[in-house]
């Protein structure tokens, strides 16, 4: 069967447009694959040398896996399907209670470079023209396209340009001026290990203690175990995501968790850290000719697992804009305009999440029984997230 756009009516609208997309992540790819089968002629611009990624995991549920069936790109054999959340007392790893799946469908869990690989084939067979080794200095608007300078000195015209290069995007400052982020005193250690599963049944694990957390789920048909753990602190504040940690250091700052996540942690070989600083929801996504898509536009914190998966919703809607609306300029704007209060709202369910992984004293007791009570309404409280279809 045809991807989706193919489908529509309108589908060919675009098909004298060239658009110029920055960024070959997750949402960047996703974005130019969907102009693309929309018809649009698509240069994607990624500063790297190669598309690779360091180990690390991510959750795509319901609303981001119906993106990716739409773009025909949902190789179920690359992910793992989900069956739940186990959270645990984090002293001996006991279990408090075991959280259901969202009745929207099932969460995947992914490599991330497992998904960009996925994404980058499918793109490049559908004719987009992905440059790597491509780093953006600049770009301009004109009334009728917009100038990309790359740091090479080379010049690049579109009619549509499309920022997907993350939270700390160079481009956001040219339509929102400078903006100082605000640090969440959170740091986060990612890290990935081999492993030996001891069920057939895949759940992620969460074990809330005072001041931190540690989320774990398995990946590459369990053959892998992906390690999130967040602490508040606040002697660390570099920002970048890649940077190496030590691993006696993890261990020591989560030296009181036991059970089965002391057992991962004592088994981690290399690890990344970084600062979790907070930026707000973009005060303004598009100037007409220039647009900002996922982190770039609303840059969230880590504690609902919808940062990839808001920007597979924004890519979808961004092409689907084009369908509906004439010329670039009504297009772009429809697009912020149906994309704003979703990504708020999300955004600020993940900055909630935050401060219940990290109660302490009698307050984390109440929550931990609070989640053994109600179970399953807890799941269904996000449903809103989930359930949402940007495709239908």
């Amino acid at each position: 069967m045809a991807p989706a756009f193919l489908r529509y009516a309108g589908g060919m609208k675009i098909n004298r447009l060239n658009f110029c997309v920055i960024g070959g992540g997750i949402g960047g790819l996703a974005a130019a694959l969907a102009l693309r089968q929309h018809g649009a002629q698509v240069t994607l611009l990624e500063q790297a040398p190669a598309l690779t990624e360091v180990g690390a995991g991510l959750q795509i549920s319901e609303n981001g896996m119906c993106v990716l069936r739409a773009l025909g790109v949902a190789d179920l054999s690359a992910g793992q399907k989900s069956y739940g959340t186990i959270l645990r007392d984090y002293r001996k790893g006991r279990v408090v209670s075991r959280l259901p799946g969202p009745s929207a469908g099932p969460t995947y869990y992914f490599h991330r470079a497992d998904l960009l690989n996925l994404l980058h084939s499918a793109a490049r067979k559908a004719g987009v023209d992905v440059r790597l080794g491509a780093k953006v200095s600049n770009v301009q608007k004109h009334p009728n396209e917009a100038e990309i300078l790359l740091a090479s000195g080379e010049r690049l015209r579109a009619e549509c340009v499309i920022a997907a290069d993350g939270g700390r995007s160079t481009i956001r400052p040219a339509l929102n001026g400078p903006e100082t982020p605000e640090f969440t005193h959170q740091v986060a250690w990612r890290a990935t290990i081999p492993w030996r599963p001891d069920s057939d049944v895949v759940t992620a694990s969460l074990s809330m203690g005072p001041g931190r957390h540690v989320v774990t789920y398995p990946l590459r048909d369990q053959s892998m175990m992906n390690i999130v753990a967040v602490e508040e602190r606040s002697d660390w504040r570099e920002e970048g995501w890649k940077l190496n940690g030590d691993p006696d250091e993890l261990r020591a700052r989560f030296s009181g968790f036991g059970g089965p996540v002391g057992e991962i942690l004592s088994k981690v070989s290399d690890v990344n850290l970084w600062a979790l600083f907070l930026r707000p929801v973009a005060e303004k996504w598009q100037n007409g000719r220039l647009a900002l898509l996922g982190d770039a536009a609303h840059p969230t914190l880590p504690f609902m697992a919808q940062g990839a998966c808001l920007a597979l919703e924004d890519a979808w809607t961004l092409a689907r804009s084009f369908d509906e609306h004439s010329g670039v300029t009504s297009a772009l704007a429809a697009y912020e305009k149906m994309r704003r209060p979703r990504a708020e709202s999300v955004v600020a369910a993940a900055g909630s999440n935050a401060r219940n992984f990290h109660l302490s004293g009698p307050a984390r007791l109440a929550a931990q029984c609070a989640l053994m009570a109600i179970g399953g309404k807890l799941s269904r409280r996000y449903e809103w997230i989930y359930s949402y279809d940007v495709t239908a």
